[in-house]
């Protein structure tokens, strides 16, 4: 199972730039909004896209979904784990935990 990472926790990486966040929705809901700086991938395309987007297998990845019900970040993270990448964490409450606590996102 995959380690989890609190709001707090990954608002602070955020901003030190010392995370690269992973959005699990993909398509429309990532154009709509998504965290700031986070990259697309959802899990059809984790093993053709990760080495391109990812290329740091021992960087910290954080990804993210809708919210605790949805399993797409879990199913993001347990690949890239199964993939090599080293220090995967999900952030449980997703992009309605985070936008309900008044944090910015972006969108395209």
């Amino acid at each position: 199972m995959t380690a989890l990472i609190t709001r707090g926790e990954l608002a602070t990486a955020i901003e030190a730039g010392s995370v690269t966040v992973v959005d699990a929705l993909g398509g429309e809901y990532y154009a709509k909004q998504h965290l700031p700086g986070a990259v697309a991938l959802v899990r059809a395309d984790v093993d053709e896209l990760a080495p391109i987007l990812l290329p740091d297998r021992d960087a910290a990845i954080v990804t993210y979904c809708s919210n605790p019900a949805c399993p797409n970040s879990g199913q993001v993270a347990d690949r890239l784990t199964a993939l090599g990448y080293t220090d995967v964490r999900k952030y449980r409450e997703g992009i309605e935990g985070w936008t309900g606590a008044g944090l910015p996102t972006e969108s395209v």
